[in-house]
């Protein structure tokens, strides 16, 4: 059974682990790197190809939940504004909502409408009624929320435990909206109790042809990589990867700690690059989605994409460290 860590209860979001350095300044230690040299900025994000079509995505995105869920907040409006801005000038693309998201579909739209850049992003979203009638107006609503008439990517949201039935009639009205070019892509996510769902969703890869899947899959929910990811490679499906800091589990672990020295090997100065470097460096995976505030933690995030990944060898000290401090 594949290990999942488990830290101390108390949860520490990023922005706290940032004010908690120790040895190094807080910024080397646990948050951004103190000086991010112009060599690293230089380097272009990894891109890697959706199988299905070969398209090129950047391994970098920006997942939506909570933290654009700001309703009209004119100053978090704003800040999230500037993420967006430095998602795109790091040639990323992929923005990824949904709406059980709270306000986040009608943030995003209003916010890529506003700065006029609905063509420079790949935008992903959800759906989750049952019924085709539901759907149809989940999906027609999602288009008003986010200011556009079609979608990159269309996702029947947390299938793990749905009816295998009703997924398969809810993917045939995905099929038929994408054949319409309301979608480009469509596919399914996962994100509550992975590794119950992993059967499923390695189901549906098998006799579906997805495009895509989103899972769960961060250092402390690695199931995916016992099976899942080999099956979405053998089966030309694209990989997003949600909650890559575990809703901040992570960052609670190593709250006053600094990143080993050893992390220099695979540049990795920062906890939040340690983390996503370790999920990028499966080539199974096409992009993460992290939940994103502010546009240094967006840097940080585009960061990881551009420097080196871990080897197998060094994947493995990684996951002993970690699993060391539940």
């Amino acid at each position: 059974m594949t290990h999942t860590f488990n830290p101390k209860p108390r949860l520490v979001s990023r922005r706290e682990v940032l004010s908690l350095g120790v040895g190094l300044s807080a910024a080397a230690a646990l948050g951004i790197a103190p000086a991010r040299s112009q060599t690293v900025a230089a380097k272009p994000v990894l891109m890697r190809p959706i199988p299905r079509t070969g398209e090129r995505l950047a391994v970098v995105g920006l997942g939506t939940a909570i933290v654009f869920d700001i309703g009209e907040d004119a100053v978090r409006r704003a800040e999230r504004r500037s993420v967006i801005q430095t998602l795109i000038k790091g040639s990323a693309r992929v923005i990824d909502t949904a709406p059980s998201y709270g306000t986040a579909e009608s943030v995003v739209g209003d916010l890529l409408a506003g700065m006029k850049v609905r063509d420079k992003v790949f935008v992903a979203t959800k759906v989750r009624a049952a019924s085709r009638d539901r759907a149809s107006a989940e999906m027609q609503q999602s288009q008003r929320r986010l200011r556009t008439d079609k979608f990159d990517l269309m996702q029947i949201h947390n299938v793990g435990f749905v009816d295998r039935g009703e997924i398969a009639a809810q993917l045939a009205l995905l099929r038929e909206w994408k054949d319409r070019g309301v979608f480009r892509y469509i596919g399914v996510t996962h994100s509550q109790d992975q590794e119950r769902a992993n059967d499923r969703l390695m189901e549906l890869m098998r006799s579906e042809r997805l495009d895509f899947i989103q899972v769960n899959y961060s250092m402390a929910e690695r199931s995916v990589e016992r099976q899942l990811l080999a099956v979405a490679a053998e089966t030309g499906t694209a990989v997003l990867v949600n909650l890559p800091f575990a809703r901040g589990r992570l960052f609670s672990a190593v709250r006053g700690k600094p990143v080993p020295g050893w992390a220099a090997e695979f540049d990795a100065p920062t906890w939040g690059q340690f983390f996503l470097k370790y999920i990028l460096a499966n080539e199974a995976v096409n992009c993460v989605l992290p939940g994103t505030d502010k546009p240094e933690y967006m840097v940080d995030n585009l960061d990881a994409g551009r420097t080196r990944l871990p080897g197998a060898a060094m994947r493995r000290r990684m996951v002993e460290f970690i699993d060391a401090l539940g």
